[in-house]
């Protein structure tokens, strides 16, 4: 079983920044470990739909983010910390949500999907006020 635990969270100002991390352990059914899994970052604001933040290729080699927050969010990963990351500058109110870290497994290509990912975090509140 993979768990992902994410922290980092908090309540900032418009403007300003924030650093989420995602701690990775176990395994797969089928043995398959951290470094081969595909990584991706959501968030849910209230009252909406779950949305595709950021994603990075298990090897980091690949990164891809919604449109809003490029230039702003930066996806990155360490394999030897079995963790991942999303640096967020420049925080609007709009970015106010829970975000989670969700792991594809089974990568064919980096997804931005949320039903590519098989596993998930609890999710850690970002609340930005202006």
């Amino acid at each position: 079983q993979v768990q992902l635990v994410e922290s980092g969270g908090g309540l900032v100002q418009a403007g300003g920044s924030l650093k989420l991390s995602c701690a990775a352990s176990g395994r797969t059914a089928s043995g398959r470990t951290f470094t081969t899994f595909d990584m991706g970052w959501f968030r849910q604001a209230p009252g909406k739909e779950r949305e595709f933040v950021a994603a990075i290729a298990w090897n980091g080699a690949r990164t891809t983010y919604k449109d809003s927050v490029k230039g702003r969010f930066t996806i990155s990963r360490d394999n030897a910390k079995k963790a991942v990351y999303l640096q967020m500058n420049s925080l609007q109110p709009d970015d106010t949500a829970v975000y989670y870290c969700a792991a594809d497994t089974s990568p064919l290509q980096i997804a931005v999907h949320g039903g590519a990912y098989d596993y998930w975090g609890q999710g850690t509140q970002v609340t930005v006020s202006s």
